[in-house]
């Protein structure tokens, strides 16, 4: 009999959990089995699994960013005003952004802080810059933002579409790419990787320029989505990365991490948080139904780990 191993079972767990979802949604409400339905549901899947990816490729050094929402509100603000007004002053500013995030990635690992702390502060410093930049709500997404977020491509909607593209490119870069298993290295074992001669300043200087391309990619995609910015846009965006990465089958420490899950875990938050919306419930009802998904694909993770070992002791 042939089982499947233990990485195909990290990722079937948040996959069922999606289409339990799925089949839920469609039971309780059918129209929303539909073209339109779907769209409603899975509209915000885009930035948040963007966003997701990005906490995924921090967490892949055994790293943790707090400071996600306030980085992806302070390029959603930069997208809706200088990429709109002036594109090539906009591009400059995230272009410099990014390479923020990669000298903080690099001074986190030479002066051994906490990136905890030090992404904790950073929050405070991407949410003053966006104040700065959208005191109130307001800017405008720049036209082919709003037109590749609201296009309507046949049978499937475009974040559904937009995510599965999201899933297997990420894929390709952290599982297939020689750059993606170096930096899961570091994760896994990082003096294995300084033995053999990698610079490991280097790799997590690239781990978190790709985080943060992946959050200015969502920054702009959530413009495209709402038409215009604010400050304090993104704030969930923190959590719901870290959960949507640990839902999909990764890990806080070890480099254990997978990206087509990460994309299924966010897809799943987004489908309790639309879904609840829906119907017209508190927001509050929103994030319980989310930490409640949460709670039980990490209860049967922990069942099938003590499974497994019970099977290897035997």
């Amino acid at each position: 009999m042939i089982r499947p191993s233990p990485s195909t079972l990290r990722l079937l767990i948040p996959a069922l959990s999606l289409a339990v979802l799925l089949i839920a949604v469609f039971y309780l409400q059918p129209r929303a089995m539909s073209y339109v339905g779907l769209n409603l549901l899975f509209n915000l899947a885009v930035p948040i699994a963007l966003a997701t990816i990005a906490q995924m490729m921090i967490m892949s050094v055994n790293d943790l960013d707090l400071s996600m929402g306030t980085f992806v509100s302070f390029t959603a603000c930069v997208a809706a005003t200088y990429l709109h007004s002036s594109p090539l002053f906009g591009i400059l500013i995230l272009a410099v952004a990014i390479a923020i995030y990669i000298a903080m990635g690099v001074i986190i690992y030479i002066r051994d802080l906490p990136s905890i702390v030090v992404t904790l502060g950073m929050s405070f410093v991407w949410g003053g810059f966006a104040v700065l930049l959208l005191p109130a709500p307001g800017g405008t997404a720049p036209d082919w933002a709003r037109f590749l977020m609201t296009s309507k491509p046949p049978l499937v909607p475009i974040a559904i579409v937009a995510s599965v593209v999201i899933a297997l490119i990420s894929h390709l870069i952290v599982m297939r790419s020689s750059v993606g298993v170096l930096i899961r290295g570091i994760g896994g074992n990082e003096r294995s990787l300084q033995r053999a001669g990698w610079s490991v300043v280097t790799l997590r200087a690239a781990a978190y320029g790709l985080a943060g391309l992946f959050a200015v990619l969502s920054g702009i995609a959530l413009v495209g989505l709402t038409t215009s910015a604010d400050a304090n846009i993104a704030l969930r965006y923190t959590l719901l990365s870290i959960a949507g990465v640990i839902l999909g089958g990764g890990e806080f420490i070890g480099g254990r991490v997978s990206p087509i899950g990460a994309v299924i875990g966010a897809l799943t938050l987004t489908l309790a948080g639309s879904f609840l919306s829906f119907l017209r419930i508190s927001p509050d009802w929103q994030i319980g139904a989310q930490g409640a998904i949460l709670i039980i694909v990490l209860a049967l993770r922990l069942l099938l780990d003590r499974v497994e070992k019970r099977e290897k002791r035997s």
